[in-house]
């Protein structure tokens, strides 16, 4: 019997996709909005494509504060744009291909 793949929509593009192939947001209970790259943090989540369209889409049609119950900040925009830059070039980096 093949093993569940949990699957998750992203909230830029709408794509359900495997959850691992997905970053999440989370709302930490002290209201900080940060990547979760474990995926194990505590709070309210939200799943988003490795891709900067899909964060641009998200915070464009304000799901992402939708999604987390709580409209982030300018500087925690610009702050997330940068750790997605970073998430990113890192993947490319290790990818090994």
């Amino acid at each position: 019997m093949p093993k569940h793949v949990p699957q998750r929509t992203c909230i830029g593009c709408r794509a359900v996709r495997p959850k691992r192939e997905l970053l999440r947001i989370v709302r930490t209970p002290e209201g900080e909005i940060l990547f979760d790259p474990s995926g194990r943090r505590a709070g309210r989540g939200a799943y988003l494509c490795p891709s900067a369209s899909c964060l641009d889409r998200a915070l464009r049609a304000r799901e992402l504060g939708r999604a987390l119950k709580a409209e982030p900040s300018p500087e925690t925009v610009n702050r997330l744009r940068e750790e997605l830059a970073a998430l990113i070039a890192g993947e490319d980096a290790g990818d090994g291909r």
